[in-house]
């Protein structure tokens, strides 16, 4: 079984690519007491199709780097929604439009939230 430490660490590293690649308005919000199998949703916005994916590859890249189990991901570009499942972490990349429509913090809006300043600090 993976630490709590250890994921949250990873959540951190991945906060630090998204961000040094210009994602915007990163979100991480602790699942950890819903239902779902998944400790953290890690949620970014894309300002291009081709920025989603470079953000998705650069994720990518850090996941395999770090020898952690990639479950799927969105392998093509032209959407408003990408994920990618690393169990114990999902990553959303959205476009603008797509992160307003499904509005994932609006759904999960009553959970905790965490300062990705506090992460990137």
């Amino acid at each position: 079984m993976i630490s709590k430490e250890k994921i949250l660490e990873d959540v951190r590293n991945i906060v630090s690519v998204l961000d040094e690649k210009e994602g915007i308005d990163i979100t991480i919000i602790d699942m950890e007491s819903t239902s779902l199998m998944v400790d953290y949703f890690v949620i970014v916005t894309g300002n291009s199709d081709t920025h989603m994916a470079a953000l998705r590859d650069y994720v990518v890249q850090y996941l395999k780097s770090n020898k952690i189990d990639i479950l799927s991901y969105d392998k093509d570009k032209g959407y408003d929604w990408m994920l990618i499942d690393a169990a114990n972490i999902v990553v959303h990349i959205f476009s603008k439009e797509g992160r307003e429509f499904y509005d994932l913090e609006g759904l999960w809006g009553y959970l905790n939230k965490i300062d990705t300043r506090e992460i990137l600090s």
